[in-house]
């Protein structure tokens, strides 16, 4: 069993507070999650269902008086894959009325260009579905309930390194993976400055982590979703965090369908209600998340594309 499941005891005591018998009566909430988005999700075999986006569902779907179904799916590393078009699909088929940990840009919003779109990998699936193309609807986002920034990470040799900001990287080994956006804010720092720097890794084949880890490189620039996830797995890590968050970064929330405004409003109230009762925090927390409040704005428009041209 992974380790970062430690966690999941204190998430399960609070999810235990949401399960209420009264929400049986009424129409089951169905949320897509990713089944392999620790600590947000994690639906492995022989380990029991965890994460911050699990609990809060849960807690969501108790302020709705409704009982919760959790549909898992599985993302890809595919160039010819669009998260935004499988997310689309999967609600268009009604697999699920939500989606969870949904990154909130305008690009992830956008209305399709195309009418019909492939289902990702999802638990349940048949062949057929593996087939077929479902006709897409319109996503329409919920509030926000986290927020999610790229962070500098520092190996064993570089802990007394002070970060204030990525030029404070010059002169150290700098892994980072191709093709990311991480990648294109380094490469692109002051005119190139870091390049001589930067080593690239191939994501999804390429270890990040565990290469910092083994000093092969001195830092990196990443999701801090994903360190909390190395921490969280790896307990006696040398890795540290730098306390740096770059300063343009995406809230995570949930996304359905525009043609059922009643529901997202629904989902709206009780995140407000959760959020103002210090539950979603809590939840973070017990999952192992460095939980961030939203930030404004909600949703990420073009302020990383005007960033990267400035630097």
């Amino acid at each position: 069993m992974r380790t970062w499941l430690k966690a999941s005891g204190a998430a399960a005591a609070l999810i235990a507070v949401f399960t209420m018998p009264a929400a049986a009566g009424g129409e089951v909430l169905k949320v897509c999650l990713d089944e392999d988005l620790p600590p947000l999700s994690a639906h492995h075999r022989g380990e029991p269902d965890s994460g911050f986006d699990v609990a809060l569902a849960q807690a969501v779907a108790s302020k709705l008086g409704r009982p919760l179904s959790i549909q898992w799916f599985g993302s890809k590393l595919d160039e010819d894959s669009s998260p935004a078009l499988e997310i689309n699909a999967l609600l268009s088929d009604g697999r699920c009325s939500l989606v969870g940990g949904y990154a909130l840009t305008t690009d992830s919003l956008v209305v399709p260009r195309v009418k019909t779109a492939k289902l990702p990998d999802f638990e349940g699936a048949t062949g057929p579905d593996h087939r077929r193309r479902v006709p897409l609807g319109v996503l329409a986002p919920s509030r926000p309930y986290i927020y999610s920034p790229l962070t500098i990470v520092l190996g064993p040799k570089a802990h007394d390194r002070r970060i204030g900001g990525v030029g404070d990287l010059a002169g150290l080994r700098i892994g980072i993976e191709s093709g990311t956006v991480a990648d294109a804010i380094l490469m692109t720092f002051g005119n190139g400055r870091l390049i001589d720097d930067i080593t690239h890794l191939v994501p999804g084949r390429d270890d990040l982590l565990g290469a910092l880890e083994r000093g092969d490189f001195d830092t990196t620039l990443l999701d801090l979703r994903r360190f909390d996830a190395y921490r969280a797995a790896h307990p006696d890590t040398r890795l540290a965090a730098s306390g740096y968050f770059y300063p343009i970064g995406a809230n995570r929330g949930y996304v359905g369908l525009a043609d059922d405004p009643a529901l997202l409003a629904a989902v709206d109230k009780a995140l407000s209600d959760l959020q103002a009762a210090g539950t979603i925090t809590e939840l973070g927390q017990a999952a192992g998340l460095t939980y961030l409040p939203p930030h404004e704005p909600a949703i990420l428009g073009d302020a990383m594309m005007k960033v990267l041209g400035k630097q």
